[in-house]
């Protein structure tokens, strides 16, 4: 961050968070990444900025830390380290004018432990007393009031090196129902991304007893995920490279067992440490889910970058997509709702609920429909190739290289009209399954 010159007030090189618009929230979201299991302890003097602590702390990005609130601002926190260790980082706020507030930080400095790190939330947009702050070991001033993710931004920025590689994001794809194609809509994009943006990508194959990652990539893998996931610990870039397989210049699989001799228990913890061992050494990470509710795959869709549900147009799919979305969406407040795709829409003599329909039930509309093309999918399937590989000329081909775009930012979403929460004929089917608004 460039230090501000004399003439100069911080909020000028700190955008004002209250008025963040949608892009810069977005921008903001895309800067902000995970923080390591760290501990931090807050003392505030406000009860709003008590509020945004609690948002930020509920966030995914902050998962593995362990985060105390206490109120009392500086003084609270120079009379509690006295008795005690201090944490990774400690959050001050304070109201103090500068003259007290340096002196109270040269009393907190007493106390503190070494390698602990500041962060202080002041109310003065002044320049003397930011240089002084940061002339004395404090990590980063911030001007109050700060929203969650202005807040984030900044503890990343502290943990992480802004200007190093981000670690890449992850994009978790997973069927409403079983045999939506889930599979293949991951398989397609991710293979666009590693093609159409020539960035290094891996498909990490989750279901470990029948996932079909090998046999649509046209591979035998000897070992895979599974290895990793038994032994996350000794997990790290050498062994990871010997367990991908290599599918071309940019794209690797991180492919299923799929053998039925052995049971299969994944550790949410396992899951955790696996992929942010794969995502420091690509950008992106598409993750295959299986179609099974545990504690792993809903650890995996609540900590994902991006979710991607794939439904087809019928009712058991969308009271599932409904189920998931209203889950993913209540614990991510910060992130973007779930992506949904909509599969094998027009399928001959099935049955189907419109697709304007579904979308007015969900309240978001789909970023594809892809239409029921038996040919071009099964002969590709049955080939080990991806659809754009089989035939550059299938509608759906254009599709997934439109929705890969869309999952790694490169190009802004079309904004679209808000979607009416009345569902016409569809209210009485609704209300049956109390999908009701």
């Amino acid at each position: 961050m460039s230090r501000p010159s004399a003439t100069e007030s911080i909020s000028e090189h700190q955008s004002d968070a209250s008025v963040d618009t949608p892009q810069e929230g977005a921008a903001r979201l895309d800067r902000a990444r995970p923080i390591p299991r760290i501990s931090i302890q807050a003392f505030c003097e406000d009860n709003s900025t008590t509020d945004v602590l609690q948002v930020a702390a509920e966030d995914r990005r902050l998962a593995k830390t362990h985060v105390s609130i206490h109120m009392g601002g500086a003084e609270a926190a120079v009379a509690h380290y006295r008795e005690n260790p201090t944490p990774n980082l400690i959050i001050i706020e304070s109201t103090l004018p500068r003259d007290e507030l340096v002196a109270e930080l040269d009393r907190l400095a007493e106390c503190c432990d070494a390698g602990t790190r500041v962060l202080v939330i002041g109310h003065l947009n002044d320049v003397v007393l930011y240089r002084e702050v940061l002339k004395r070991g404090v990590s980063e001033y911030l001007v109050a009031p700060v929203s969650p993710l202005q807040l984030m931004e900044a503890l990343s920025n502290i943990y992480n090196d802004p200007n190093s590689a981000p670690v890449g994001n992850v994009i978790a794809f997973i069927g409403a129902k079983g045999g939506v194609g889930s599979s293949t809509i991951c398989h397609n994009t991710a293979w666009m991304l590693s093609e159409h943006l020539k960035a290094n990508v891996v498909v990490a194959d989750l279901d470990l007893a029948f996932g079909t990652t090998g046999l649509d990539f046209n591979q035998d893998p000897v070992q895979g995920i599974a290895e990793a996931l038994q032994s996350p610990e000794r997990l790290d870039e050498v062994l990871l490279d010997r367990l991908l397989t290599k599918c071309s210049q940019h794209l690797s699989i991180f492919a299923a067992p799929v053998v039925l001799d052995r049971d299969y228990e994944i550790s949410p913890d396992a899951c955790d440490v696996v992929l942010d061992v794969v995502r420091q050494q690509v950008p992106y990470v598409a993750v295959d889910l299986p179609h099974v509710w545990t504690p792993w795959v809903k650890r995996v869709l609540l900590q994902a970058d991006e979710v991607v549900i794939t439904a087809a147009p019928d009712l058991a799919n969308l009271r599932n997509a409904k189920n998931i979305m209203d889950l993913v969406k209540s614990a991510r407040n910060n992130d973007a709702p779930p992506r949904l795709v909509l599969n094998t829409v027009g399928m001959p003599k099935r049955p189907e609920i419109a697709v304007k329909e579904f979308a007015q039930a969900l309240g978001i509309d789909p970023i594809q429909v892809i239409e029921f093309d038996s040919e071009n999918f099964g002969q590709a399937a049955n080939n080990g190739q991806m659809i754009a590989e089989f035939s550059t000329k299938a509608k759906s081909s254009a599709q997934f290289r439109e929705m890969a775009m869309l999952l790694a930012h490169r190009r802004e979403m079309k904004a679209s009209k808000p979607v009416k929460q009345s569902v016409g004929g569809l209210t009485p089917l609704l209300q049956k399954l109390k999908l009701k608004r």
